[in-house]
């Protein structure tokens, strides 16, 4: 089991740092002045690529904290409240990311209205959900 936990760990943490870090390509994209399209595709790229890296992170992150709750029965039982919290934030980091994917097709596509500043901010959602679930995993305070 510690090993399933272990590499639960890092791929969250790997996941979660492109979840930081998309966001910021984003800020930039909704920077770049009409007139520099090779600046503005050179950071597409890196966000199509950061993208597909972080799909491929977040799968293994959630199929082992799957098993870690369903194989191991971590969380089962009374007072474990916080798994049910935890489980809600995940969520909310899973539609993060499909709302990521829906962004950078606004910006492939030309459709973003959006200002840097508003990224910015969009930018700090997964800080507060990371605070969240590592709070919820370690205090368990229901």
């Amino acid at each position: 089991m510690l090993w399933v936990k272990t590499f639960h760990i890092v791929f969250v943490a790997s996941w979660f740092a492109g979840l930081f870090y998309l966001p910021r390509i984003f800020v930039n994209l909704a920077m770049v002045p009409d007139d520099s399209a090779a600046e503005r595709e050179r950071l597409l790229l890196m966000a199509r690529k950061l993208l597909r890296f972080m799909t491929l992170l977040a799968v293994p992150a959630l199929a082992l904290g799957l098993w870690l709750w369903l194989g191991y029965g971590i969380g089962r039982g009374p007072g474990n409240g916080w798994l049910h919290a935890k489980l809600a934030v995940v969520l909310v980091l899973i539609a993060y990311h499909h709302a990521c994917a829906r962004l950078l097709r606004a910006f492939e596509e030309g459709r973003n209205r959006r200002s840097h500043v508003w990224f910015r901010w969009f930018n700090e959602l997964p800080v507060l959900l990371m605070v969240a679930a590592v709070a919820l995993v370690v205090v368990k305070p229901f």
